[in-house]
């Protein structure tokens, strides 16, 4: 497996990299949060990164995409999550895009990936339950037959991006099965309940009080969506360690700054032998998170036999050191570390969030060994 970037994933690195740089910085996010942005995120530079293509990348050119894999997707990742970018990838395009990519039928991918790639509508993955720990097939909400069509019912936590998206993809158990339907926001029936976290990102209670969608909301199967499931949430897992390398490296690079920068005894802090061994600690296991996140990205590209096990093992790895890395810093930072003033914060708090989302690295650890069979 080759675990270097292509000619052309290096000049869309680099390209996202930039635009990052000059659109993206971690104050956007510091002033997103003092203004008490009800979504969280700018649409308008949503629709920017869409004209760029790429919220399309990994969406069929047919249907306004650029047909694409997920390491191109984790290299723009990876430039966005430098500086914290709350844009809704992970909720539009790596849940609930790619729910409608591998299960829509051709009239429902037709009328709905062109406007996701675009920008122009935002979706969201409404899967997770109080209760179901990581577990994405624990599933208590209903649907029900009525008449023709479906009814709703039941309550989703943490769905990501969901506030104020136009479209919601909601798992549901069918009898026996988890179906997913296709749901408007604003259906009667549907609440969207804004969720404080400490990162300050877009995530929302949903609440369906008999929510009665058509026969043809239903994605695929009506009772074959728990494997579904499992999959586009190891393709979200694997998006989001793209942007924990990115937020890591970002991090560990202020903390450098601070080293060389501060002075004590008479000499830059970063000349103390203990912190320089601190420092390459932290180096060393963010060059080994890229090489799991790679690793994982080409093995579900390739359809690999192996990939679920690598996504575990990229989150796993991803999720103790982007800990480990905001905690140094923070540490390296001194006092100051932990006051709003400076920047590091914003990354310890994110780094505490997304190694729990989509299941911590005890969870993963867990799940590889299983899948080992050990």
């Amino acid at each position: 497996m080759q675990l270097v970037l292509s000619e052309d994933q290096e000049l869309l690195a680099k390209t996202a990299a930039d635009f990052a740089a000059e659109h993206a910085p971690v104050s956007r996010v510091r002033a997103l949060r003092d203004a008490r942005d009800p979504i969280g995120y700018s649409r308008d530079l949503w629709r920017q990164m869409a004209e760029l293509g790429w919220v399309g990348i990994p969406f069929a050119e047919q249907h306004g995409g650029a047909d694409m894999g997920l390491a191109e997707l984790v290299c723009v990742l990876e430039a966005l999550g430098r500086g914290l970018a709350p844009e809704p990838f992970l909720g539009c395009v790596l849940l609930a895009g790619r729910a409608i990519q591998r299960a829509g039928s051709e009239a429902q991918q037709a009328a709905w990936l062109p406007r996701i790639a675009s920008g122009d509508v935002v979706a969201a993955l409404a899967y997770q339950e109080a209760g179901s720990r990581y577990d994405p097939t624990r599933i208590e909400a209903t649907a029900a037959p009525r008449g023709s069509g479906w009814r709703l019912s039941g309550q989703k936590i943490q769905v990501l991006d969901a506030v104020g998206a136009d479209l919601l993809v909601v798992a549901a158990r069918c009898g026996g099965g988890i179906g997913l339907f296709l749901v408007a926001s604003d259906a009667t029936g549907v609440q969207v309940v804004p969720q404080t976290r400490i990162d300050h990102r877009n995530a929302a209670l949903v609440k369906l009080d008999d929510v009665d969608v058509s026969q043809d909301a239903a994605l695929g199967s009506p009772d074959a969506g728990g494997a579904l499931l499992e999959e586009v949430v190891d393709y979200a897992s694997v998006g989001l360690t793209g942007e924990m390398l990115g937020s890591m490296a970002r991090a560990f690079e202020l903390t450098l700054e601070h080293l060389k920068s501060r002075e004590q005894f008479d000499a830059p802090i970063g000349s103390f032998q203990a912190l320089k061994h601190r420092a390459a600690n932290v180096y060393i296991e963010i060059e080994l998170c890229r090489s799991a996140v790679m690793a994982a990205a080409r093995a579900v590209d390739a359809g690999d036999a192996e990939a679920a096990e690598l996504v575990s093992l990229a989150k796993a790895r991803c999720s103790d050191a982007a800990l480990l890395t905001a905690n140094e810093a923070v540490q390296m930072f001194g006092g100051v570390g932990m006051t709003d003033e400076y920047d590091i914060g914003f990354y310890l708090k994110r780094a505490r969030v997304a190694q729990q989302t989509f299941g911590d690295a005890g969870w993963h650890r867990e799940r590889w060994a299983r899948l080992r069979g050990y």
